[in-house]
């Protein structure tokens, strides 16, 4: 069947119910992403796991859904991407309802890879369906909607997560899935219309070489700071590894006959542009997300639920400018809407490393509201630029492309600031140190001293847990400073771009069949 001939648009109400379902869709697998975070702890207890084996919960989700978003094109295109979307659905509610009555580590870390590998197909499918169903005057409407659910579970899932696990049992994290994900099935199997199919052959040495490089680094980046980095030759092996398959993979790529990502993508200025934007976007998201919620919760004393109403307003911040993109693009030079987004990044960085260690919540709010400005900003427009001319039998494969650079993006930023974080600590902490001498220290009354006695211990340790403090508050504000020059880094890639034309370059949108 021909992906590229147009079909009848859906009738509004059916438009809207599979608009609804697909984001029921979405929303269940980003915010599954972090919403099993704050439940760690209980797990570990409830689970007989150590600290480190715990982690293998999280690791295992993320490894198998990096190794399974490759194959997501493919597989749309032999079985239908209707038919794989419901597998999708009622795969991840099944392995959620089977984390939450796992009895043993080794049960719940294999029913995580089963939610891995069908949520890894979740959200690719659900996006190339938005553009599918949207003409292309209303793809960046339908990108800003789409990215509303995706930019939700990053700031609920900690929050939701926290309120379920303090208020009933952590296995709660994985029940409040269910009813989700049947709506999702009910609905998608009611409304949801066929789509084309084609008998493309499997590049099974492709795909074994992506998925080996991409195990491979997500292990590297995973375990890198538990083994302490290039001390450890497990983390030699594994960064060895992943240039080895990946170098393999892009070579295997530009020769095979027919590879796992057909090459016409790539030759797409906007869309491998987009890829790199992609990457930036994970960096700044995932990194921020991982810094923020510790940094309120370990220096400013929040709650769980505190840190995450805090990190809510970058939510908002965000919704608001889709909104406001999506009715933009089109009527302004799409590029320079991606820079005042990079340019908003970058002060809502800059306003965060003017943090103090003791402050209200207002600039912590403000901040977020600035970062949420620009975050939408270039997700929408990023998201339409890379679309814009790709033919519509591309869009599942090209989508999951740019969620696999997104999410390599997130994981490369959460190690670099997080090693970032530990380094810049120890360093102000020998710099604070070192000017704690009892010439730049009070003279004490002696009477004082003498009271003290044998507390004099206490007394050290007192004042080394303050430098502690003082040194880990600098290191993060170090690590802002660092994202807000990565930000400011990306604008180059702006030239690179291309002005998108309304409905440019791609066959009609409507690629799908009743």
């Amino acid at each position: 069947m021909d992906q590229t001939r147009a079909a009848t648009p859906l009738d509004p109400t059916r438009h809207f119910l599979v608009t609804v379902a697909v984001m029921l869709a979405v929303l269940m697998q980003v915010l599954d992403t972090t919403i099993a975070n704050v439940a760690l702890p209980h797990m570990q207890s409830s689970l007989g796991a150590t600290q480190e084996s715990i982690n293998w919960v999280l690791t295992s989700y993320i490894v198998a859904s990096a190794i399974a978003i490759p194959i997501a094109g493919w597989l749309a295109e032999r079985i239908g991407r209707r038919k794989l979307l419901l597998i999708a659905v009622i795969g991840f509610t099944i392995a959620s309802m089977l984390c939450a009555i796992a009895t043993s580590l080794p049960e719940m870390v294999a029913f995580r890879i089963l939610q891995g590998v069908s949520g890894a197909f979740l959200v690719p499918l659900a996006q190339a369906t938005m553009f599918d169903i949207n003409p292309p005057n209303k793809h960046a409407q339908a990108m800003a909607l789409f990215g509303g659910g995706i930019m939700i579970g990053p700031i609920m899932g900690p929050v939701l997560g926290g309120w379920l696990t303090d208020s009933f049992d952590w296995r709660w994290v994985f029940i409040v899935n269910l009813p989700v994900g049947i709506l999702a099935t009910v609905m998608l199997w009611r409304t949801m219309p066929e789509s084309p199919t084609n008998s493309r052959k499997f590049d099974l040495v492709g795909f074994a070489l992506i998925a080996m490089a991409l195990g491979a680094l997500q292990m590297f980046l995973d375990r890198g700071e538990s083994q302490d980095w290039f001390q450890s030759w497990e983390i030699w092996i594994e960064m060895g590894l992943a240039i080895a398959f990946f170098w393999m993979f892009v070579v295997h790529t530009l020769t095979a006959k027919a590879p796992i990502f057909e090459k016409a993508m790539f030759a797409d200025r906007n869309f491998a542009t987009g890829l790199l934007f992609m990457a930036v976007t994970g960096v700044l998201l995932l990194a921020g997300l991982a810094l923020l919620p510790p940094l309120l919760q370990r220096l400013y004393g929040y709650s769980v639920l505190q840190s995450g109403i805090l990190t809510a307003p970058r939510g908002v911040g965000t919704l608001i400018s889709m909104l406001v993109a999506g009715r933009l693009v089109g009527k302004l030079d799409s590029r320079m809407l991606v820079v005042a987004g990079i340019a908003l990044m970058a002060t809502s960085l800059w306003m965060m490393t003017g943090f103090a260690i003791d402050q209200p919540s207002g600039p912590v709010i403000w901040s977020g509201v600035v970062q949420g400005l620009g975050i939408g900003l270039i997700f929408v427009v990023m998201q339409s630029l890379a679309f814009a001319t790709l033919a519509p039998q591309l869009r599942t494969a090209a989508a999951s492309l740019l969620n696999l650079s997104r999410n390599i993006g997130g994981s490369v930023g959460i190690a670099i600031v997080g090693s970032q974080l530990v380094r810049m600590t120890q360093v102000a902490h020998a710099d604070i140190a070192s000017n704690v001498t009892a010439s730049t220290i009070p003279t004490l009354d002696p009477t004082l001293l003498e009271r003290i006695g044998q507390e004099g211990d206490v007394a050290l340790a007192v004042i080394n847990a303050e430098v502690t403090r003082q040194a880990l508050f600098i290191a993060y504000l170090d690590d802002f400073y660092l994202m807000m020059w990565v930000t400011l880094a990306a604008i180059p890639l702006v030239l690179l771009l291309r002005k998108a034309k309304p409905g440019g370059g791609s066959a009609p949108a409507h690629a799908i069949a009743d």
